[in-house]
């Protein structure tokens, strides 16, 4: 089946935060109960046809903040030439490590080598001493050191496809902020969305998980609202697969919005 279309309908839910009634989260649980899968290196056709091995990792990261900048390179420190094609490179000098650029508009990113971020290991590369393999380094840098690559990578490496971003809401003279929690779609990437060639959300091939982002991602989420929050989103996630099953069973019209791209994969 092909990239299915965007802008479709989705079921969210609201919760106030426990630890404060001002803040309320809204959650796409259309997206977070449909079956999508990280397929990188295992179908994964890129986000540019003529470079199909780089995933989404061939503009580089961009920084959320000074703080997460300072968290990748000092991480990046621990990486040796046996783990990292570009562990050379980066080591420019004895007092330069670098690992950072800027874009055309200024902002901090990773830097890009040959074509891609430099901690992206190119698919056949060999050298002598070189042990590592095909993919993110500081993915692997987590494997090795048996920790969640929440911990290792960029904020937007970790996050995507999850979007978190923030609302204002006036009642009255109240005022309430949102935050929101949902899927990391082609439209919202703006205009550079429509510069991509394929995007794992909108496409079936990627909805092939064996469970939902909501517990395949469970780390992530976490990370992004908090252990309180996370267990109540659950908990309405819970509740809506328990209904999809029981639907499923009695053979029942699906009043329950589902991912299309999770419906197309299973057909």
């Amino acid at each position: 089946m092909s990239e299915i279309k965007p802008g479709f309908a989705r079921d969210w839910i609201e919760f106030t935060d426990p630890s404060d009634e001002s803040e309320i989260y809204k959650c796409d649980i259309t997206w977070l109960t449909s079956f999508w899968s990280c397929i990188y290196g295992d179908g994964c056709k890129g986000v540019f046809a003529d470079r199909p091995n780089d995933g989404c990792c061939t503009e580089g990261a961009m920084y959320s903040d000074e703080e997460d900048e300072k968290r990748v390179v000092d991480i990046a420190r621990r990486l040796t030439p046996e783990m990292w094609q570009f562990h050379n490179e980066a080591l420019a000098s004895v007092d330069n490590f670098l690992v950072s650029d800027v874009d055309e508009d200024g902002d901090r990113k990773t830097r890009t080598i040959e074509g891609s971020c430099i901690f992206l290991n190119r698919k056949g590369y060999t050298a002598p001493g070189f042990a590592g393999s095909f993919g993110c380094v500081l993915h692997h840098l987590a494997q090795k050191e048996d920790l969640h690559f929440v911990e290792t990578k960029p904020d937007v490496c970790w996050q995507l496809p999850l979007r978190r971003s923030f609302e204002t809401r006036e009642v009255g003279e109240r005022e309430y902020s949102i935050t929101v929690i949902g899927e990391y779609e082609r439209l919202a990437w703006g205009d550079g969305g429509d510069d991509f060639d394929w995007y794992c959300t909108s496409n079936t091939e990627a909805h092939v998980g064996t469970e939902p982002v909501y517990l395949s991602n469970k780390t992530e989420l976490i990370a992004l609202m908090g252990e309180a929050n996370y267990r109540i989103l659950a908990s309405h996630c819970d509740s809506r697969m328990a209904a999809i099953r029981e639907l499923t069973r009695r053979s029942l019209p699906l009043f329950i919005i589902t991912h299309p791209a999770t419906l197309g994969a299973a057909l």
